[in-house]
C-alpha cells in the first residue's frame, strides 16, 4: 500500500504565477536596452525613447461647438487630429497648416456622421482662416501657435424619401436601417448601400456593384432625401481557383483544402470559411481571395487566393511557480510544413515541482511528440499521430506513461466534427491499491459542435461535445469504457458585449471491470484545479479510503456559471461559482458535492483574454486548500 502524502494534508493553496513564455519563429527585433513595451504599454521609458520631431512648432487649441450634445462633443473630439495630439508639437509652420486644413474636412465629416449636413466648421490659426493662409506660412517663432476650431452643429437631419432602385428595388428601407423619419446618419446610408451588395452577393451573384449612392438634403425641413441603386448581375458557379504566393507550400494543397471547387455556387460566406480554414493551418502570414472582375466564357467567376507565407520552424520556451508544486519549465520546437502540404510537427518537453523536492527522481517529466496531417483523406479531414511520455506525482498516484495514439478528425460541417482513432498506452502506477501495471487499449470517439464566434473569448453561441472510448485493459484481461458528455453557452446582454452570461456543464462515467482497481489511475475521474473547480488543488476532488487516500472515482458531475464583466475596453471581471461532485459509482450520487467561489481579472490581448482567477472552496476538506489563485490564457471555458 502506498503511504498517504504528507503535502495533501498541509496543503493551503494553490496558487500558480506564470513566470515567462515566448515563441521564437524569426530574428528578434533591436530595442533600446532601457525600455520595454508588452502588451502595448512602455515600461521604463526616457526621453531618448520617444520620436523626435523636426522643427518642432507648440500650438495651442481651442474647439468651440457641440457641447449642448455629449455624443457629438465626443465624435467632434475623436475626429480631430489637432485635439488629440494637443501635447505633441508638429513637425514645421506648414505641418501646422496642414493638420488644420485635414481637421476640417475629419470634423465636418464627423457632422455628417451625426445628420448634421447644415453644419459648419471655422478652423483659424494664429487669428486667420485656415483659407487665407499662404502655401508655405510663417508664424511667430517662441509662444505656441494658437488655433481656434469653431463648430456650428446646426440641426439633426431626419431622412425624407428613401428609394432603391433598379435590383435593390422591392427592398424595404426600414431592413437596411433607413426608415422615413429616421435618423439620418451618413454612416447608417453607408452601410445600408454596402449590405445591399452583401445581400446580392449572397443570392450568389458575384459582380454585383452599388451604380448610385445620392443624398440631397433640404434644408428648409431639415430632412435628407436618398437614392441607392445597385446592378446586381448574373448567377454564377465558381470557376478556376488559382494560387500565388506560395514559394514551398503545395499550391494545389492550398486550393483543395480552401474548398472553393469549381461548380460550386458562389458565396461570399464560402469565401470567408475558406480564408479562415487557410488561416488555421499556421502556414501563412497574410491570405487574401480575390475573384475576378467579370465572368469567364462558360459564365463562371474564377478565384485567386493570394497567400504569404510565415516562418515554418519555431521554438518556444516558458515557465511556471506554483506555492504548492514548485518550478516549471517548459520547451518546444515546431515545424509548420514538414513536406509541403502544412503537416506539422511538434516536439515539446517539461519538468515540473523543481524546488519542491531535491530529490530529481520525485519530480514531474513529459516529453511528446506530435503530428498533424491536414487533407489526409480530402480537404474535410486531419490525420494526429502522437508519442507521449510522462513521470507524474500528483495526490492521488505516483505513474510512469507511455503512450501512442493516431487518428483522424473529420469537419462535417463549419460547425460539426466528428474524429476516432486508435490509442495504446502503458502505466507503471502506485497508488491506494499498491503497484500496479497497467497496459491499455482504446479506441476514442469524439463529436463536437460548436456554434461559439470566438474560440478564444466567446459572447454568443454554444460547444457541446459528447466522448466515448472502449477500453481493454491486456494485462488484467478488463473490459471498461469512459462515457463524457459537456455543453458551455454563451450569452451576451448588451450589444457592446461588456456582459456575458457563461455557464458549462459535464458528465462523465466509466463503466466494467469488476473493481476501481481494474481500471487504470490515469483513467479514474478526479476533480478540482482551474478547469473544474476552481478553490480546490489539481485532483483534491475525489472519493477516499479510511487513511484519507484518493482514490479517483468511476463518474462526475461537474458545472460553472460566470458572469463577464468588461469595466473598459481592455480589463474585465468575472465573477464565478464551480461545483462538481465524484462518485466510486458508475452513476453519480451526489453525496459529496464540492463547490468553489470567486473572482477573476482578465485583460484582453490581440492572442485572446489573459486570465487570473482567484477562488476558494465553500466546504473545503479538512486540512486541505483554503484558496486557489490560477491563471492562463484565455476564458476558463
Amino acid at each position: 500500500m502506498r503511504l498517504p502524502k504528507t503535502r495533501l494534508a498541509y496543503r493551503k493553496a494553490g496558487t500558480v504565477l506564470a513566470v515567462a513564455a515566448m515563441a521564437l519563429c524569426g530574428p528578434l527585433s533591436a530595442t533600446p536596452a532601457n525600455a520595454f513595451k508588452i502588451f502595448g504599454m512602455s515600461f521604463f521609458e526616457g526621453e531618448d525613447d520617444t520620436d523626435q520631431v523636426i522643427d518642432p512648432v507648440n500650438y495651442t487649441l481651442t474647439l468651440n461647438g457641440g457641447d449642448e450634445d455629449e455624443d457629438l462633443r465626443e465624435a467632434l473630439e475623436n475626429s480631430s487630429r489637432l485635439f488629440q495630439d494637443k501635447e505633441k508639437p508638429v513637425s514645421g509652420d506648414l505641418g501646422l497648416a496642414i493638420k488644420a486644413r485635414d481637421d476640417r474636412d475629419r470634423l465636418l465629416a464627423a457632422l455628417y456622421e451625426k445628420a448634421r449636413y447644415g453644419g459648419t466648421v471655422d478652423v483659424r490659426v494664429n487669428g486667420q482662416n485656415v483659407d487665407d493662409l499662404p502655401p508655405d506660412p510663417v508664424f511667430p517663432d517662441g509662444a505656441a501657435i494658437p488655433v481656434e476650431i469653431t463648430v456650428t452643429p446646426g440641426p439633426a437631419f431626419t431622412l425624407g424619401a428613401v428609394r432603391f432602385e433598379e435590383d435593390a428595388a422591392g427592398r424595404d428601407p426600414a431592413e437596411y436601417d433607413l426608415p422615413p423619419g429616421g435618423r439620418a446618419d451618413s454612416t447608417l446610408i453607408i452601410k445600408a448601400g454596402e449590405k445591399i451588395v452583401v445581400d446580392l452577393k449572397e443570392e450568389g451573384r458575384p459582380l454585383a456593384e452599388l451604380t448610385e449612392r445620392s443624398v440631397v438634403a433640404d434644408h428648409k425641413t431639415s430632412t435628407v432625401d436618398v437614392v441607392i441603386a445597385a446592378r446586381g448581375g448574373p448567377v454564377a458557379n465558381v470557376g478556376d481557383v488559382d494560387v500565388t504566393g506560395t514559394k514551398t507550400v503545395d499550391p494545389g494543397f492550398v486550393a483543395d483544402y480552401s474548398r472553393l471547387n469549381a461548380g460550386k455556387p458562389y458565396s461570399p460566406e464560402d469565401l470567408k470559411k475558406a480564408s479562415e480554414r487557410l488561416r488555421q493551418l499556421g502556414v501563412f502570414s497574410s491570405i487574401t481571395i480575390r475573384e475576378a472582375k467579370q465572368l469567364s466564357a462558360d459564365g463562371t467567376i474564377p478565384m485567386t487566393i493570394e497567400v504569404s507565407e510565415g516562418k515554418h520552424r519555431y521554438f518556444g520556451a516558458g515557465a511556471q511557480f506554483s506555492t504548492t508544486d514548485g518550478f516549471g519549465v517548459q520547451g518546444y520546437w515546431g515545424h509548420r510544413n514538414l513536406f509541403g502540404k502544412a503537416e506539422s510537427l511538434r516536439v515539446e518537453g517539461a519538468v515540473n515541482r523543481i524546488g519542491e523536492t531535491t530529490d530529481v527522481t520525485d519530480l514531474d517529466y513529459s516529453a511528446a511528440i506530435l503530428f498533424a496531417k491536414p487533407g489526409a483523406f480530402g480537404p474535410a479531414s486531419t490525420f494526429n499521430a502522437s508519442l507521449k511520455a510522462s513521470i507524474v506525482d500528483p495526490d492521488a498516484y505516483k505513474a510512469t506513461i507511455f503512450t501512442g495514439a493516431a487518428g483522424a478528425t473529420f469537419e462535417l460541417s463549419p460547425e460539426d466534427t466528428v474524429s476516432g482513432g486508435v490509442e495504446l498506452s502503458f502505466a507503471d502506477v502506485e497508488d491506494a491499491f499498491g503497484q500496479n501495471e497497467y497496459l491499455t487499449a482504446s479506441i476514442p470517439l469524439e463529436y463536437v459542435r460548436d456554434t461559439r464566434d470566438d474560440k478564444l473569448n466567446a459572447t454568443e453561441g454554444y460547444r457541446a461535445s459528447l466522448s466515448v472510448k472502449p477500453s481493454y485493459e491486456i494485462n488484467g484481461q478488463t473490459f471498461f469504457s469512459s462515457f463524457e458528455g459537456s455543453a458551455a453557452a454563451y450569452q451576451s446582454l448588451d450589444a457592446a458585449n461588456r456582459f456575458v452570461l457563461a455557464g458549462k456543464i459535464g458528465a462523465g462515467s466509466i463503466f466494467g471491470g469488476d473493481s476501481l482497481a481494474d481500471i487504470p489511475a490515469t483513467r479514474r475521474f478526479f476533480l478540482g484545479g482551474g478547469g473544474t473547480v476552481r478553490g480546490y488543488s489539481y485532483q483534491e476532488i475525489s472519493p477516499r479510503n479510511g487513511d484519507n487516500e484518493l482514490l479517483g472515482g468511476r463518474s462526475y458531475v461537474n458545472a460553472t456559471l460566470e458572469a463577464r464583466i468588461g469595466v473598459t475596453d481592455t480589463i474585465g471581471i468575472v465573477p464565478f461559482i464551480d461545483a462538481g461532485a465524484v462518485s466510486s459509482k458508475s452513476t453519480p450520487d451526489f453525496s459529496d458535492i464540492r463547490a468553489g467561489a470567486g473572482i477573476g481579472l482578465r485583460y484582453a490581448t490581440p492572442f485572446g483574454p489573459i486570465r487570473l482567477d482567484f477562488a476558494v472552496p465553500l466546504n473545503p476538506y479538512p486540512g486541505g486548500t483554503t484558496y486557489g489563485i490560477y491563471a492562463g490564457i484565455g476564458q476558463s471555458f
